[in-house]
């Protein structure tokens, strides 16, 4: 067996062993898991059944997973990503007023494109006509967004008529599991304790057991079943004649899933490759690999009833563990499985509390408060912004479209509306200061058509 794991995943090659490998997948998904009690709850708020979205983001991690450690040999691991489920959820399936069946149709014909333009060698085609300085804002403007849902979701924000929002009851149920949530995490992580976000979890859902917001269930069970939302994106595709004037707005949810998926992957792929001696004079060896594991990994998610699949940047803990090889993701893929058995967890942590107030207005949707889950999104969200960092900000031809696109995200709550400001003002500012062949052909052509999609919409409203 172990000469076959030499052979299979070149261990003594790669500088490392069965024990390191074993370690560095536990360190990964430790420091990752917290996305099986997360996800549910955001695709939740969206009317998808918590249990069966559960099972679906161990299926989807555990497939992407595996086959990124078999093909690639990479010590990545891969589940529904941060951002991606909030623009599912609350973009999607809420502003824009689709069902999650369609969201998933939508999810799952990015998936497809994405597929196609891997194995058509196309893919990278599209990363590189975004310039760096976008790539960054798209990120921290996600960041942004998730961070306000999880203000919202732990009470320290709520809406006022006169400023929009305001800040919320500090002495509430909510307010108070949050922040304790919170502050375990942070501590947590500033010493370097694995794992911290789960940890922060579970101590957020004891406090909400004393305090009476949720109930003890237990911590294991049978899986839930998948039925409630497996094979449910062919209802959204079958339902996509009947959007009438909508079509104009599925066109750029399923262009937005399509280039989140691969700006995450390909950047996450790059940061976390070079962190383990992996890349060739600057490339990534088994790129194409990589990138087919991820479609792959969406597209079955999608099926199970979960959104888009993509790599962790937290299989970094894991490289920093010591994990060199595709042993360590499979490692992480068989502890995915094993969380299917933990669906007690994810129902006491998805605990609702009843905002006091309505506010939900026709763009923007309701937020029920999750005061377990909220650090999780505002730890996320702090995480994401490191991008800021690598953006020019003494060049305002890059820094004013980054500016754009990262603050329109929040503020208008569309992850949509941030990347067409973004693409049209940079495609603008070049052309007016002469410095058209600083950006890619490719941009100036979604430039324009996000114009068109905008002209048509208003068209369409009118």
């Amino acid at each position: 067996m172990s000469q076959w794991l030499e052979q299979r995943f070149k261990l003594k090659e790669l500088g490392t062993d069965f024990r390191t490998e074993v370690l560095a997948g536990l360190t990964t998904f430790l420091t990752m898991c917290y996305i099986i009690f997360v996800n549910p709850v955001i695709l939740g708020a969206a009317g998808m059944d918590k249990g069966a979205v559960m099972v679906a983001t161990c299926i989807g991690a555990a497939v992407g997973t595996f086959l990124m450690g078999v093909l690639a040999n990479y010590p990545i691991a891969m589940a529904p990503g941060m951002g991606h489920n909030a623009f599912f959820a609350f973009i999607v399936c809420g502003a824009m007023g689709f069902t999650w069946q369609q969201a998933l149709g939508a999810n799952f014909i990015s998936g497809s494109l994405f597929l196609i333009l891997v194995l058509a060698g196309m893919s990278q085609a599209f990363v590189d006509a975004v310039p760096d300085s976008l790539k960054h804002a798209i990120a921290v403007g996600i960041g942004l967004l998730l961070a306000m849902i999880g203000l919202q979701w732990g009470g320290f924000i709520v809406h006022s008529p006169a400023t929009m929002v305001t800040l919320g009851d500090l002495t509430s149920p909510s307010v108070i599991i949050s922040t304790i949530g919170f502050l375990v995490m942070v501590v947590l992580l500033v010493l370097n304790v694995r794992g911290a976000i789960v940890i922060g979890l579970l101590a957020g859902l004891v406090v909400a057991i004393l305090l009476g917001v949720t109930q003890y269930k237990g911590i294991i069970s049978a899986p839930p079943s998948v039925a409630p939302t497996a094979f449910k994106f062919a209802e959204g595709l079958a339902s996509f004649g009947a959007l009438g004037r909508h079509w104009v707005d599925l066109i750029a949810v399923i262009f937005v899933l399509l280039f989140l998926d691969i700006f995450d992957t390909v950047g996450t792929l790059i940061g976390v490759t070079s962190q383990a001696g992996l890349l060739k004079n600057g490339t990534l060896p088994k790129a194409k690999e990589s990138l087919f594991s991820d479609a792959i990994g969406t597209v079955v998610g999608v099926c199970f009833g979960t959104s888009t699949i993509t790599s962790y940047i937290e299989s970094s803990a894991g490289i920093a563990q010591g994990g060199r090889s595709g042993l360590t993701a499979v490692v992480v893929s068989i502890l995915f499985l094993l969380g299917l058995f933990f669906a007690p967890l994810v129902e006491m942590m998805s605990a609702e509390v009843a905002v006091p107030i309505s506010f939900a207005t026709k763009e923007t949707p309701p937020f029920s408060q999750h005061p377990i889950i909220a650090p999780a999104l505002i730890l996320v969200g702090a995480f994401m912004m490191t991008g800021v960092r690598h953006i020019h900000w003494d060049d305002y031809t890059e820094a004013i479209p980054a500016f754009l696109t990262l603050i329109i995200m929040p503020v208008t709550f569309s992850i949509t509306e941030g990347i067409a400001f973004g693409f049209i003002s940079y495609a603008l500012l070049k052309l007016v200061t002469r410095r058209h062949r600083e950006a890619h052909w490719l941009l100036y052509l979604l430039a324009v058509l996000f114009l068109v999609l905008f002209a048509v919409r208003t068209y369409l409203a009118g």
